[in-house]
């Protein structure tokens, strides 16, 4: 008998489509119960690909109440939740990689905690080496497709 979390993880890794913001933020959630404590997740994705939309099912999943949106200007929201904090980082507006060291992102991620990164591609050498990559796109008849890699 497979757990509900191997089952999420086996559904993002086939690759899975949305018809609605509400449906991925429902495979988010699901994924958020399955994640082991500790782990960055690397959101790849244009704009309105639903990466923001995916971070707001996290969060539900963690246990986190409060509004989530797009930390563009912030760079990053900490969000502390039930089973986690949930560190929401926008790596968009980041020019250089080494830019990522003044943030004191370290001082943050206390266990459990779960990293998630809108623009990985920006600060691809400060990713673990274990980090989950999920890569989200809009398809053309208005559905969103979502595969972790």
């Amino acid at each position: 008998m497979t757990s509900p979390a191997t089952n999420i993880f086996a559904k993002l890794r086939a690759g899975v489509a949305t018809a609605s913001a509400e449906e991925t933020r429902t495979l988010a959630t699901e994924l958020a119960i399955g994640l082991p404590p500790d782990t960055t997740l690397a959101l790849h994705g244009n704009l309105g690909a639903g990466k923001t939309t995916f971070v707001q099912g996290l969060a539900r999943g963690f246990g986190i109440a409060e509004p989530v949106t797009s930390p563009t200007f912030t760079l990053f929201t900490l969000h502390r939740g039930f089973s986690r904090t949930l560190i929401h980082l926008d790596a968009y507006r980041l020019d250089d990689p080494r830019q990522i060291e003044t943030l004191m992102l370290d001082d943050f991620l206390v266990t459990p905690w779960c990293l998630a990164v809108e623009w990985p591609e920006k600060i691809a050498s400060f990713l673990p080496a274990n980090a989950l990559h999920l890569t989200l796109r809009s398809e053309q008849d208005g559905k969103h497709f979502l595969q972790l890699a």
